[in-house]
């Protein structure tokens, strides 16, 4: 479905288009995907990465749209391979950035000499702060849903659901380790362990898990996007791994004494 470039469109029906950046910043550093939402003209950067990427996405951006047309620059939490280039987009751009409410007073430690110097007004007042239940944006004429996603594996955690598209930008539910973030998932039981140790350790629990599963379902979902690694298209696929990690344990149901015991 895609070609092996540096960017894939996932979606595009002439007004709306979805597209998946896979490898701009080549290094020892863990594999991440950035993702540009455009509707209408207006557009929207969903987990933008480091500083090291900015340069390199925004050169990509240019082929698709104009930084003037972005509103917003999401961030699904707060990791440093999501939203450490925050100062860049608020000097560079009008975009205001989107993150969970329980991140907002640690984002000014991202904040630096470069944008105080160079930022007109108060940056506060570019930060959209989502409570834990979300809430909808409205990218040129159609809404993004910021949906939850806590302890998965972030305590203030969203992913961003297109309606139109019918993805799900899943952050690092369904994140895989692999060398090949383009080439598509050709066996779903092969898959599993290059996803399996990550969602152990990463994921809250199995419980908030299953809450998720049951919310994903009442969302029309062609396709699931994470973060990190390959995604899950068309509903065949999407019903495998929720059919999978839905029975997942994980993160505190693995936690014992023997890792809770002092080192000898």
């Amino acid at each position: 479905m895609f070609e092996r470039t540096t960017s894939q469109v996932l979606y595009d029906d002439g007004s709306h288009k979805c597209i998946r950046f896979t490898s701009l910043v080549k290094g020892e550093g863990v594999q991440a995907n950035q993702f540009l939402i455009i509707d209408h003209e207006r557009a929207a950067v969903l987990d933008p990465g480091g500083d090291l990427t900015y340069v390199p996405l925004t050169m990509e951006l240019n082929k698709y749209t104009k930084l003037k047309n972005l509103d917003f620059v999401m961030a699904s939490h707060q990791d440093p391979d999501i939203i450490t280039s925050m100062p860049r987009w608020l000097v560079y751009t009008d975009a205001k950035i989107v993150a969970s409410k329980l991140w907002a007073r640690f984002l000014p430690h991202l904040s630096s000499s470069f944008m105080s110097d160079r930022m007109k007004g108060n940056w506060e007042d570019r930060l959209i702060e989502l409570p834990d239940q979300g809430q909808r944006l409205r990218v040129g004429l159609n809404d993004l849903l910021a949906i939850p996603a806590h302890f998965l594996h972030s305590v203030g955690n969203f992913q961003f659901y297109d309606p139109i598209a019918k993805i799900l930008f899943s952050g690092d539910m369904g994140a895989s380790m692999v060398d090949d973030a383009d080439l598509p998932i050709t066996d779903f039981n092969d898959h599993i362990p290059k996803m399996k140790g990550f969602h152990q350790r990463y994921m809250g629990s199995n419980k908030v898990i299953r809450l998720w599963v049951n919310m994903v379902r009442e969302l029309d979902i062609d396709m699931i996007v994470p973060q990190h690694g390959t995604a899950f298209i068309g509903k065949t696929q999407v019903n495998q791994f929720l059919e999978w990690v839905e029975q997942l344990q994980c993160g505190i149901d693995l936690m014992n004494e023997r890792i809770f015991s002092v080192p000898v």
